[in-house]
């Protein structure tokens, strides 16, 4: 047993034996206590000025860690400003340990100011939701949060810490969160069977998500796809997978409209569906998309996402990286004809480039192609701005595992500060975010706190002052129900006024520079990237 100590020491101490660097949060009354214990301890608090912005750091930083995250929210209050991030990192899969203080328990009958139950209100959006009752406990709950985040499927958990539970004394030892760990591999007959099925027919695709990411099975994944042919699609694919330049892949499937995926797999004859669920549309298909006896062949360490919403021949719950390589073996042994391992066929650029002539570039194709061609060779991106992301793979097209991050889950406004978090994570590396103006201004606070702790990312607005992908979104409804075309709505418009996001950046203390013709491109980037520390980008492209 250790020396008795107020519980809201203790956990310090736990975070500090699972190896926490950072609390990201926004701090209010009823945790107090808990933020005036931790002063002792070497653990940053890191500051923002809204609770999105708090879990959006976090979610990038637990991203690019491949660690749990941990975030303090305001009880209720707080709790709820962040459920929008909250959902986005359940979605992705991100592990943060989310904790949250109430008065205490001896106030529950009262009905007081900011009572809540915290729980109720977490679980929709976290794998775990839970409420720390006894003194005795507070360590072992903890322990179990961080476990639970952590082991696949990975995703937010949530604690919530009564203040005068922690204010009473535990002897609760110290010991490091126990992950298990989840290395399976299939028996043999399994992968023989995967293979077997796999080959069924000429036309062979493989759909692909961010737990091959997860697993480090990139080089397994390009393997498979060669020795079968097979063409790759990312499928709720938000990092790097798959090498994009690699001849072999095919492109990233909506999130909106099932008729897209349809289009994709409806002729295929084997799919291999790894690391993914299918298919994360906002509107699917109620209808299976695959060809009547198409082979398909599903393999995830989430037993929840196989055969979820349509059945498969083979499913196989185990790592993807040790799968991948098993089935890889077995169909070289079956077709050793096959140009063997990956990384042996020369990879050719996805999308043709533009001629060298750039007297018709837009800004925005000019600003990232001459980005491409000046940027350092370990820049890494978060892409946010959807409507924007063309010039962006045709420049900077994901290659190398860590180095690209895309928005995920439906959440506006994770550009800004999931860079941040990147960028803490790695703080060697160039992070540059794109981002929209609509989706900027939700957590456009974040820049403050980039100001505060000298956090260098750098961050490009796409200014075109409407919600544009709503715009293409009701252009595909209209269609569908065959609507004529007409204006569109006024919710959609950001044009008046106009946002001055160079203005608003300054006053949050982080210098811009707004960029309208194509001769001020250049200037932008060379500030930019020159610029020690953070710098922001107003990228007029309309």
């Amino acid at each position: 047993m250790m020396e008795s100590r107020p519980g809201k020491v203790a956990v310090f101490e736990q975070f500090a034996a699972d190896g926490m660097k950072y609390m990201f949060g926004n701090p209010g009354t009823v945790e107090q206590g808990l933020l005036d214990a931790g002063r002792e301890f070497d653990l940053d608090y890191i500051l923002a000025l809204q609770e999105s912005v708090a879990v959006g750091m976090a979610d990038g930083y637990a991203r690019a860690t491949q660690r749990p995250a941990l975030v303090q929210l305001h009880t209720g209050v707080g709790l709820g400003n962040g459920i929008g991030m909250l959902y986005q990192a359940l979605r992705g899969g991100s592990p943060l340990v989310v904790i949250a203080g109430d008065a205490g328990i001896r106030y529950d009958a009262m009905d007081a100011q900011m009572a809540v139950d915290l729980v109720a209100m977490a679980e929709p959006v976290t794998k775990f939701a839970t409420r720390v009752v006894d003194p005795g406990s507070v360590l072992r709950v903890l322990r179990r949060a961080v476990k639970i985040a952590m082991t696949p499927p990975r995703g937010p958990v949530f604690v919530g810490l009564p203040a005068d539970v922690l204010d009473e004394l535990t002897a609760e030892p110290v010991v490091p969160s126990s992950i298990p760990s989840t290395r399976v591999l299939p028996e043999p007959s399994l992968v023989a069977a995967a293979a077997t099925r796999l080959l069924a027919g000429p036309r062979r695709l493989i759909l692909m998500g961010d737990g091959v990411a997860l697993s480090g099975a990139q080089r397994e994944l390009t393997s498979v796809a060669e020795a079968l042919g097979a063409e790759v699609w990312g499928v709720n694919s938000s990092e790097v997978n798959f090498d994009t330049t690699h001849p072999l892949y095919g492109g990233g499937l909506g999130h909106m409209f099932g008729a897209a995926s349809a289009r994709v797999v409806q002729e295929a004859d084997s799919v291999l569906i790894v690391g993914t669920y299918v298919f994360p549309e906002v509107f699917p298909s109620l209808a299976s998309p695959f060809k009547p006896g198409a082979q398909l062949v599903h393999i995830d360490l989430d037993s929840y996402e196989i055969a979820k919403n349509f059945p498969v021949d083979l499913g196989i719950v185990a790592d993807p990286k040790l799968t991948l390589g098993a089935i890889a073996k077995e169909l070289q042994r079956r077709l050793p004809a096959v140009p063997a391992p990956a990384g042996t066929v020369t990879a050719v650029p996805a999308v043709a480039e533009p001629p060298s002539s750039d007297i018709d570039d837009s800004v925005l194709e000019r600003f990232v192609r001459r980005l491409g061609e000046r940027a350092p060779e370990d820049l890494v991106l978060f892409d946010e701005a959807l409507t924007a992301s063309p010039p962006l793979a045709r420049h900077l097209p994901p290659r190398h595992p860590g180095r690209f991050f895309q928005t995920r889950g439906g959440s506006l406004g994770v550009g800004i500060p999931g860079a941040l978090g990147i960028k803490l994570a790695r703080p060697e590396l160039p992070v540059v975010a794109f981002t929209g103006d609509g989706g900027s201004m939700y957590t456009i606070q974040a820049l403050w706190t980039a100001a505060r702790y000298g956090i260098g990312a750098k961050f490009v607005i796409c200014n075109n002052r409407r919600y544009r992908l709503l715009d293409q979104n009701i252009d595909q409804y209209w269609s569908e129900l065959d609507i004529p075309r007409h204006q569109y709505p006024d919710a959609f418009d950001l044009s008046s006024p106009d946002i001055g996001f160079t203005e608003l950046a300054g006053a949050l203390g982080v210098p811009g520079r707004r960029v309208t013709r194509l001769y001020e491109v250049d200037g932008a980037i060379e500030a930019m990237l020159a610029h020690d520390g953070p710098f922001l980008v107003d990228l007029v492209i309309e």
